[in-house]
């Protein structure tokens, strides 16, 4: 079986070595947009469900030695006051690690797996796929270069559209579709050299509806003054979006105002974000599910089947698991055509459910509450506001729906039906 896996993203690289570690496909080709390979990006979070792929396919160790694995949660309000901590990751029981690393290293990583592995000749950049053909039991797809002028096809028995937000594919198959659904919150991400904060190895939630933020650290000990490498992200509800481009540059001044009298004991945030080497804004945008991802011998994964929010670290995980389900089919069906219908079947409602899960009760609904209950003041005591068994029943409700809960860590590897539930 010759599979094409049009972009080389996370989804892309993944698929490529699941498909080489299941020996299925007798020839992988992925083929990226991008002329070159840029280490793009900032933070990423790639939760402990996702990790048990990855670590299927060999990779733990090279991404353990340049990530942070956090072992705590903690929400705050905006006044810096703790509402709720949590064990997480290994810490929290699961065998494997939630890492917090750089975007450009777990690329890295992956990028240097799938060359040595399918073959660099087998890697091509500088092809943006521009439509698909089907015909006779195969699949064709077309290209255009940087300069735009098209380029050969390449032919092949099935093909994966892992080509993001923007995807072409998709397009193709929905080409009314119309534009990014935006709800009104943008994000400003930056990495800072700090010294630790909290236990050093804590994920922190601060703030509460118009104005949230995310930190944690990529990195620990990056340098001899014992400093840690900080990733944070700004939400702040706005009515108009940024670019949808994951590598916008952003001034901070349009964001600063909101954030520049947090400063708590453990945490002074206007230095943090003064102190960011660049700073990127997003806005928080996705898509209404679809009915269908896959058509004959093309499908979807990723982004391209499924943009949701870029929270809970659910978008690249997400796409881990596509790949580490649709390479499970495609091993064990004996028809390639009948197992992309059922990877769909499989992963369609679970990744929908995330999507509309992260639109109504996103993970910094604790928060939400707490703000709604005190009208955004200081509290006395925090039990006359919130319960810690309210809270619990909240923090785990997100994390099932999003796949954290440890039934889906322990068992042996995914089944189809369960992946990502």
């Amino acid at each position: 079986m010759d599979v094409i896996v049009i972009g080389g993203g996370i989804g892309g690289l993944t698929l490529a070595l699941a498909l080489h570690a299941s020996g299925k496909a007798r020839r992988v080709r992925v083929f990226e947009a991008a002329s070159e390979m840029r280490a793009l990006g900032i933070g990423i979070h790639i939760g402990s469900h996702a990790m048990k792929e990855l670590s299927a396919l060999g990779l733990e160790d090279a991404l353990v030695a340049t990530s942070s694995q956090p072992e705590d949660y903690a929400f705050f309000t905006r006044h810096g006051q703790l509402v709720y901590r949590r064990p997480f990751g290994k810490a929290a029981g699961h065998p494997y690690s939630h890492l917090t690393l750089l975007r450009p290293d777990l690329q890295r990583v992956m990028l240097t797996a799938v060359r040595e592995r399918i073959g660099a000749g087998n890697f091509t950049v500088g092809h943006r796929c521009t439509g698909v053909e089907q015909s006779g039991g195969r699949v064709t797809a077309n290209f255009s270069g940087p300069d735009g002028k098209a380029l050969p096809p390449a032919e092949g028995d099935l093909l994966v559209a892992c080509d993001g937000i923007h995807s072409a594919v998709r397009k193709q198959f929905y080409p009314g579709e119309g534009p990014f659904c935006f709800r009104g919150c943008n994000l400003w991400r930056g990495t800072t050299l700090r010294k630790p904060f909290l236990t050093g190895a804590s994920i922190a939630r601060i703030g509460a509806r118009n104005s949230t933020m995310l930190i944690n650290p990529l990195r620990s000990t990056i340098d001899a003054d014992g400093n840690q490498l900080i990733n944070w992200v700004c939400e702040i509800e706005g009515d108009v979006a940024v670019p949808v481009d994951w590598n916008k540059p952003a001034r901070v001044e349009d964001f600063f105002a909101n954030f520049q009298d947090w400063t708590f004991d453990w945490m002074d945030v206007p230095s943090l974000i003064r102190g960011a080497d660049q700073i990127l804004s997003y806005p928080m945008v996705d898509r209404d599910p679809l009915p269908r991802w896959s058509f004959e011998r093309v499908t979807l994964l990723g982004d391209a089947a499924h943009p949701m929010y870029p929270q809970g670290g659910n978008g690249g995980a997400q796409a881990i698991l596509d790949a580490a389900a649709l390479a499970l089919l495609l091993q064990t069906e004996s028809d390639p055509v009948s197992a992309l219908k059922a990877y769909e079947d499989s992963r369609l409602p679970a990744t929908s459910k995330i999507v509309v899960q992260n639109r109504t009760a996103p993970p910094n609904v604790i928060l939400d509450t707490v703000e709604q209950r005190t009208g955004g003041k200081r509290f006395d005591r925090l039990d006359d506001v919130i319960t810690q068994d309210e809270m619990k029943a909240i923090f785990e409700g997100y994390q099932k729906v999003a796949g954290y809960q440890m039934r889906q860590d322990t068992r042996g590897s995914s089944s189809p039906g369960q992946a990502g539930r």
